[in-house]
């Protein structure tokens, strides 16, 4: 399958009865707890991150979450 991800076109290999969004995170290496995920352009809630399924051409933008002080 491949999708873009913050612009960049790649590759991945999911299931596509099961191309959940949760394990296409998990594949790329993100942690959960610091992200925040755009899907064509609709910000998805991480509880959804286990139902929502991908498409071939989705586009992904992947924001890390930084604190400090």
């Amino acid at each position: 399958m491949k999708i873009k991800v913050n612009g960049e076109e790649k590759k991945i290999e999911l299931d596509k009865e099961k191309a959940l969004l949760s394990t296409a995170l998990n594949l790329m290496g993100y942690k959960p707890n610091t992200i925040v995920v755009e899907l064509n352009n609709l910000i998805i809630n991480s509880i959804k991150w286990g139902e929502v399924e991908l498409k071939d051409g989705d586009n992904l933008e992947i924001v890390s979450i930084v604190g400090g002080g």
